[in-house]
């Protein structure tokens, strides 16, 4: 089985989770997409909106990575810089929508391009 990394990202958060493999749409989007739905009924329920970034990237490398590593937490790693290996990026927006991007040549030479270096996958239109 490849590797497949990759990246979530949160609106409003400079942190990058990279997990070095299970990255691929039909892993992360199940697992994210539940967990999500969670958070924002957790969220919601609480009234709590300060703070919403920071605790939604907490609570992604606690109970997120928890089911994306597979007990195996050296794959998963928080940082501030691009990995050129990641076949995909999520990102997470304050509107609570799940997009999917895909790395082009430019991103693979220059990872601190970002997102400017990817093209979007699809969108998942999570509420």
């Amino acid at each position: 089985m490849p590797a497949i990394p990759c990246h979530i990202l949160v609106e409003g958060n400079p942190v990058i989770v990279y997990a070095s493999r299970n990255g691929s749409p039909e892993k992360v989007l199940p697992i994210l997409n539940r967990f999500l739905d969670t958070f924002w009924q957790e969220r919601d329920a609480s009234g709590e909106i300060s703070d919403t970034p920071e605790c939604l990237v907490a609570q992604i490398v606690v109970r997120f990575g928890f089911e994306i590593c597979e007990d195996d937490y050296s794959n998963l790693r928080v940082g501030l810089h691009y990995y050129p290996d990641v076949e995909y990026l999520y990102t997470i927006t304050a509107d609570r929508q799940v997009q999917v991007w895909v790395p082009e040549i430019d991103y693979r030479e220059n990872p601190a391009l970002g997102l400017k270096g990817c093209h979007p996958l699809h969108n998942t239109n999570h509420c």
